[in-house]
């Protein structure tokens, strides 16, 4: 028997699935400050992903976080310039980071290729500084260090490509087999740029929350076999899991290829209709 995630949620479209997800996103670090008084947070680029940072920093409800004490880390990143538009940092900045009065120091890019002699460079780089976060990290009554090696993640946002890639793990490749480390470096991504860096699964594992937000007909398949429970090898999404829930976020768009058996668990008929099932299914109106 395989364990699902613990709730999938449809949207009708992508406005309202960015909306939503900033939203609870907003919500997710009230509450953890509230428990422990800082938060930790791992972003992630692409359409979506930079389409929620900028529906944070747009909501009234942001006034909710106190900012200044959020920590915030990537899980993967394009080994450039530092100032390239294509760098996840770059775009975070300009649509979110920019716009809300964040500590400096809690901010946290991966090594550019204006730090680092190489990508191997960079991706030892983020890894000490990773670890060097963890050991300084002073956890509240209750909290404990989930790996020595990294910051306890409260939210690990995920995109996923029509490849069913996250972060820069990539079907059938070295990264995605990677273990033993919590920080990779990619040498031959199948799309630019090659060089990246990226957390391995074992780190994006360590997530206390992993939220994988996706929008398109063309991701419809990858997630229709995350879902289904393939293996993280062929399918990386599937390999993602929070160590206490697991979110899918997805579009209409996303959700046409999800397996009959999550939609209608008791064969009755009924997949579709507003609600939740006992996987965990609800669509949003």
């Amino acid at each position: 028997m395989r364990n699902f995630p613990n709730g999938v949620s449809i949207h009708p479209d992508i406005q309202s699935l960015t909306a939503a997800t900033a939203a609870r996103l907003i919500t997710k670090l009230v509450d953890v400050q509230s428990r422990r008084g800082v938060a930790t947070v791992v972003l992630t680029g692409g359409t979506v992903g930079t389409a929620v940072l900028d529906a944070v920093a747009s909501a009234e409800a942001r006034a909710a976080v106190d900012w200044s004490r959020v920590n915030f880390w990537w899980g993967d990143e394009r080994f450039l310039a530092a100032d390239s538009p294509d760098r996840n940092a770059v775009q975070a900045a300009g649509v979110m980071l920019s716009r809300l009065p964040v500590s400096p120091d809690r901010v946290h890019p991966v090594p550019s290729s204006d730090d680092a002699a190489s990508v191997q460079d960079a991706a030892l780089g983020y890894a000490r500084a990773l670890a060097e976060a963890a050991a300084a990290e002073q956890l509240a009554p209750g909290f404990d260090a989930v790996d020595p090696r990294l910051p306890r993640f409260d939210v690990l946002l995920l995109g996923v490509g029509p490849d069913a890639h996250i972060a820069s793990l990539f079907p059938e490749m070295a990264g995605v087999r990677t273990t033993g480390e919590t920080v990779v470096a990619v040498t031959d991504a199948p799309k630019p740029p090659p060089e990246r860096v990226s957390l391995t699964l074992e780190a994006i594992n360590t997530a206390e929350e992993v939220w994988l937000a996706v929008a398109g007909e063309d991701k419809a398949a990858a997630v229709g076999l995350a879902l289904a429970g393939a293996g993280p090898v062929q399918v990386p999404a599937a390999g993602a899991h929070g160590r206490s829930k697991t979110r899918w976020l997805i579009d209409q768009a996303a959700a046409s290829q999800l397996p009959e058996r999550l939609l209608d668990p008791d064969g009755t008929g009924a997949g579709g209709d507003a609600g939740s099932t006992e996987d965990g299914i609800r669509s949003e109106h």
